[in-house]
């Protein structure tokens, strides 16, 4: 079993997104202790920005490319091995301005490549390509949003994530992180009571797998 966290807030051991990873991390392993878990933090180490320069390198035949080229292509091709190695993935998104991080804007740029976790099928409809995966998506915000129209980045998350073949995902929200110090431990625990209540168990891809 491999589980790969995806870490994408500023606050380093300060964020609440981050604490709820660690919480799930601790139940993975408690119900597997032999459990792979790999985890980037791409708030800490922040990806490049997706630019011309990288479009560039992605979309030059691999005998032409440059040495940077051939650097960038590198880069992208380990964070697509990570998202295609494991069984299951952990995104810890806090919530920025009423949406993602723009690093975590970065990490979907740079995986989401035509051909390699998607396609598009003869009649022109997409197809992902990242399939057979638990998912699930720790969120972190100031307020109170989900389950209203307010919430604009679970949509957001939702249907990027389904484009890249990811469609049985999880959200579990912790809210109301700027309201107060007792609003704000209510949140994370019923955040972490949500966790504890997931089904841990061997993801189907896993499954087939053995």
């Amino acid at each position: 079993m491999k589980t790969l966290v995806i870490l994408s807030s500023i606050l380093g051991e300060r964020s609440h997104s981050k604490q709820l990873a660690d919480h799930l991390v601790a139940r993975v392993k408690q119900a597997d202790p032999a459990a792979v878990v790999t985890i980037r933090d791409i708030g800490a180490q922040p990806l490049p920005y997706f630019d011309g320069a990288t479009a560039g390198a992605l979309f030059t035949p691999a005998d032409a490319r440059s040495v940077e080229q051939q650097r960038i292509v590198e880069r992208s091709d380990a964070l697509v091995a990570e998202l295609m190695q494991a069984d299951r993935i952990v995104f810890a998104v806090p919530v920025y301005n009423f949406n993602l991080p723009a690093q975590f804007k970065t990490y979907l740029d740079h995986v989401a490549r035509a051909g390699v976790t998607f396609r598009y099928t003869p009649e022109g409809v997409p197809e992902g390509l990242v399939k057979g995966k638990q998912v699930f998506v720790l969120t972190a915000r100031g307020g109170k949003a989900e389950g209203t129209p307010a919430d604009t980045m679970t949509p957001y998350l939702r249907q990027m994530l389904a484009f890249l073949g990811m469609n049985e995902v999880t959200f579990i929200a912790a809210e109301g992180m700027a309201m107060g110090e007792v609003t704000a431990l209510e949140g994370v625990s019923l955040a972490r009571q949500r966790i504890d209540a997931l089904d841990l168990g061997r993801p189907q891809a896993a499954l087939q797998a053995a």
